[in-house]
């Protein structure tokens, strides 16, 4: 039983002296008066000799220090494995000595977080997060990526096929608009698309893109130390509470965009109900930060890249070990191609030819780009025909399976490629209508694109004074009968 407990009864309840209490349980009668006043007993600390300990002590803590020479990443140094060296040199130790050995002197070295206070528009925190989702029914990675403002605990996400610097920049400049305001600061892990190299202490190199949307926007970029998890914490934790929060089930969409509409959606959602312990909303807590965030600039960063190839004899461009197709005009010219999240743009002498983006290795191949070489070559026509033909429409690709189904696949391919022809001189939507009305109307369709002569006329004001209003009626056979000496 407690001894303040006996003490307090014999005196209290009993009604013993302090002195005879005091006499029989060993203790001072200073003690026995604390203790009925109602004070806390002292309890000291026992000094006790650890003879094992103390002689182990240095070298423990000489390899524990010594460890990360030796150690790195995951594979470091555990207490089971120091007891293991110990013993092997000679030591006489118990392995629980060990690691309560090891355990509180890495206590003394672990590092302390500080509780901080984020001021309204002051800091947004960005990373890139890996998801998966359903895209035209086919389950693929994507990757999101997330801006939080740490004050008002306002979200934006976006996903993207890929993890780079135009996606990286993208999702800067869609989050600023979202916002309608610039955060003062930024914080980022130490990532490619924004380090160029790692300097001392907090300083950083930036790449010249990073930097460039840094002065357009104004922001100041700061940056986690490195190999720490926990700088930036916020978006971290945010990160994987989307995940399963609002990515759960696996969202569908018949593109990437749709889901991330759709996402975006729900995370506005979430900022007009969600309240805080004041019963404020994120929405209300960012009405208040916006004012002290930066003004939008006039006009939006463009995030895309920019690279100037040269087209193949083939009429292709490579753009990150893609291949994409232009005008066959364009062949042995050099092109400026702007690289987009999603897109590619190739701008050329006569315009500019916009294609999906694509992975390394894959191919975007537009036969209509081709029309001046297949029109002269009906054995190439022959073999991208059906490609040609679904890439034109209708009536384009009615026109091919009638041809293939009248003359033959060989010669099919030689009335086509008149149709080609036909179809550079009047352009796409003249030549259309005229090989519908020929389909119709069961008429040869290269008659249907012969060019009509066409009447000249010129204007009276462009003719000398003399032939001005005069009118020279149209000549008939029987006029040169009468030329000749014909019968009149």
């Amino acid at each position: 039983m407690d001894q303040v407990y006996v003490v307090r009864h014999k005196v209290l309840v009993e009604g013993r002296s302090a002195r005879e209490v005091a006499a029989e349980l060993g203790i001072s009668r200073n003690t026995v008066r604390r203790y009925v006043e109602g004070a806390e007993p002292e309890r000291r600390p026992v000094a006790r000799s650890a003879p094992v300990l103390e002689a182990v002590r240095p070298r423990l803590e000489a390899l524990l220090a010594d460890s990360p020479r030796w150690t790195g990443g995951k594979q470091r140094l555990t207490a089971t494995q120091l007891h293991r060296m110990v013993v092997a040199e000679g030591h006489q130790v118990g392995v629980t000595l060990v690691k309560e050995v090891a355990a509180e002197w890495r206590r003394q070295r672990q590092e302390v977080f500080v509780p901080l206070v984020y001021h309204p528009g002051d800091l947004a925190e960005v990373d890139f997060f890996e998801v998966l989702v359903d895209i035209a029914g086919v389950r693929r990675k994507a990757w999101m990526f997330l801006m939080r403002l740490m004050h008002s605990g306002r979200d934006f996400a976006w996903l993207y096929d890929r993890q780079d610097q135009v996606c990286f920049l993208d999702g800067h400049v869609r989050a600023f608009e979202h916002f309608g305001a610039v955060a003062l600061r930024a914080l980022y892990d130490n990532l490619r698309p924004a380090v160029a190299r790692v300097l001392v202490g907090a300083e950083r190199k930036l790449t010249a893109r990073f930097e460039a949307l840094a002065a357009h926007y104004v922001f100041e970029p700061c940056f986690a130390r490195p190999r720490t998890g926990h700088d930036k914490g916020g978006v971290e934790g945010r990160g994987k509470g989307i995940r399963w929060e609002h990515l759960v089930p696996i969202p569908a969409g018949a593109a990437l965009d749709d889901v991330s509409h759709l996402l975006l959606a729900r995370l506005d959602a979430r900022a007009a109900e969600q309240r805080d312990a004041e019963g404020h909303t994120v929405l209300e807590r960012f009405d208040v930060e916006r004012g002290r965030m930066l003004p939008l600039p006039a006009h939006a960063f463009r995030p895309h890249a920019v690279v100037l190839p040269s087209v193949s004899r083939r009429s292709l461009v490579k753009v990150e070990g893609a291949v994409y197709s232009v005008p066959c005009e364009w062949a042995g010219l050099d092109v400026t191609v702007h690289i987009g999240p999603a897109e590619v743009e190739v701008i050329g002498p006569t315009g500019h030819v916009v294609h999906p983006r694509l992975r390394f290795g894959q191919r975007s191949i537009r036969y209509r780009h081709y029309l001046r070489e297949l029109s002269r070559k009906p054995q190439a026509l022959r073999q991208v025909a059906p490609e040609l033909a679904a890439e034109l429409g209708e009536p384009y690709a009615t026109a091919w399976r009638h041809l293939v189904d009248e003359q033959g696949p060989k010669q099919a391919a030689r009335a086509f490629a008149q149709v080609l022809k036909g179809l550079e001189r009047h352009g796409e939507r003249v030549a259309g209508e005229r090989i519908a009305a020929a389909l119709l109307a069961g008429e040869p369709l290269h008659l249907a694109l012969v060019q009509p002569p066409r009447e000249i006329t010129v204007a009276d004001e462009c003719l000398p004074p003399s032939l001005q209003g005069v009118e020279v009626a149209a000549s008939s056979a029987a006029d040169f009968d009468v030329i000749f000496g014909g019968d009149q």
